[in-house]
């Protein structure tokens, strides 16, 4: 069965909290920024296509008004027409010259006395979407001027065919007007729009936010501060969310906080206690030992039980006394046969309980594989196997079954006893020191160490399951470099 590993890392050393930015470097400005910025990028998209339709629009209203100045030829007596009229018909087009050829191929063509020489065609009939862009983008770009001959179908009949042979500077004029037009309106959406976006994103998001690092900061300076210096908006959103989580866990840090705070000085006054209460069990056990010497028979039928229970104060007062002075647990992992330790600890196990005084009927079964190996600290992981199974065996289980198996770079150890399982309380306050005993009289101290143990190896001890058949924990190892070559 596979379990997470919990490594015990060490806390790092707090630097002094860092003040909230400046406002040119907030996170308003940047929003600001940001929209005047993209709503730029929509609007360059946006003017793409249209600055192309206006230039597609700008030669079909040329061709829309050749074709009208050519049906003048056709209204005039024999299609003629005086070369002022065909001046002025030129002149309110804009073109040089104008054809308008009909089904019947007939051509009406009014033309000045001397047209230039056309530069480029522009055949309309064939124009696609990307074409007209690049040709606009590519007329803009372009310094000079030139004659082109744009030919297309016309607007007012699809049937006849118009070809207008014009300059192109004054399209390219109007192109340029168009487009500061539209960049002036772009850059005043854009400011409006940044504008709204910017309040809105402030009032919602932004001076929340603030709020909220402000809050962290100043409860990094000081965290027991009993007043908390931030109060939630109410909101229903993520925002309040988070606000409603910050002061939770503030009030849940601060009692924290101050949970620790009494117990370091309870750790401090059980210290001093369990120095002088050492001294005075040493001084009851010397002279309980002279009563072993009695000749008075019920003198020493109860010498061994006071014996017992002076060493069980003396190792209770030691175990207590290392807890609370220990600090990060120090571990110092080797190859070593995983099938001979768990061996030992079983015969430690029932060994300790029999010189206890405690009748021990229970068996200790090894099923670890013979030859596995793990990288642990002998005496750290066999102090929390004899942990777990004096727990169990004091639980009332009749057998105590280990067994291993080796999942890649892990060795994960399952302990299943046969006991009555663990009770509702035991289970809530599970690897509590001096709260999770599921035993009277105990202090729960066995579980915290076992697991304190795992962890330090860069493992974990979880509770596996817990029923009225038995209860199994689970002790995660790293594997031996050794065994993953050997298996």
């Amino acid at each position: 069965m596979a379990i997470r590993p919990v490594p015990s890392t060490p806390s790092p050393t707090l630097r002094a909290p860092m003040p909230l930015p400046p406002l040119t470097r907030s996170l308003s400005a940047k929003l600001l920024v940001l929209t005047v910025l993209f709503v730029m990028l929509a609007e360059v998209l946006i003017y793409t296509p249209s600055i192309a339709r206006f230039r597609l629009a700008f030669l079909e209203e040329r061709l829309a008004a050749a074709h009208l100045a050519a049906l003048s030829v056709e209204a005039a007596p024999d299609r003629m027409v005086t070369k002022a009229l065909e001046a002025k018909l030129l002149a309110h087009v804009g073109a040089h010259a104008i054809d308008l050829i009909q089904p019947d191929s007939r051509v009406y063509m009014l033309s000045t006395t001397m047209p230039p020489t056309v530069d480029a065609v522009v055949d309309l009939r064939e124009a696609t979407t990307v074409s007209l862009i690049a040709d606009a983008f590519a007329a803009m770009a372009r310094p000079g001027n030139r004659v082109v001959r744009v030919i297309d179908r016309s607007p007012k009949d699809p049937a006849l065919t118009v070809e207008v042979t014009m300059d192109e500077r004054p399209l390219i004029m109007a192109m340029h007007d168009f487009s500061g037009r539209i960049l002036a309106l772009s850059i005043v959406i854009s400011l409006i729009t940044a504008g709204l976006v910017y309040l809105a994103l402030t009032g919602l998001l932004v001076r929340p936010m603030r709020r909220l690092t402000a809050s962290m900061v100043g409860f990094r300076r000081d965290p027991e501060r009993a007043v908390p210096a931030f109060a939630s908006d109410g909101r229903d959103d993520e925002i309040g969310v988070a606000q409603r989580e910050l002061v939770e866990m503030q009030a849940a840090l601060r009692a924290a906080l101050r949970q620790r705070e009494r117990l370091a000085a309870l750790g401090t006054a059980v210290t001093k206690i369990n120095h002088d209460l050492r001294g005075i069990l040493a001084t009851a056990s010397l002279l309980s030992e002279h009563l072993a010497e009695s000749t008075d028979p019920e003198v020493r039928r109860v010498t061994p039980r006071l014996l017992g229970a002076l060493d069980r104060a003396v190792a209770l007062c030691g175990q207590t006394l290392s807890y609370t002075r220990d600090g990060s647990l120090p571990v110092h992992p080797a190859p070593l046969d995983l099938h001979a330790l768990v061996g030992e600890a079983g015969d430690e196990v029932l060994d300790s309980l029999r010189a206890d005084g405690v009748r021990v009927e229970a068996r200790w079964v090894n099923r670890v594989p013979e030859g596995l190996r793990v990288a642990a600290d002998r005496d750290q992981l066999a102090r929390a196997l004899v942990n777990l199974g004096r727990n169990a065996v004091q639980a009332g289980a009749g057998a105590v079954t280990v067994t291993a198996e080796a999942e890649g770079p892990r060795v994960v150890l399952l302990l299943t006893d046969t006991g009555p399982g663990l009770p509702p309380r035991a289970r809530e306050n599970l690897f509590q020191p001096f709260t999770g005993s599921a035993r009277a009289g105990g202090t729960g101290l066995g579980l915290a160490i076992a697991r304190e143990i795992a962890r330090a190896h860069g493992g974990d001890l979880v509770l596996v399951e817990s029923t009225a058949a038995g209860t199994t924990f689970a002790l995660e190892l790293p594997a031996s470099p050794e065994a993953n070559g050997a298996h």
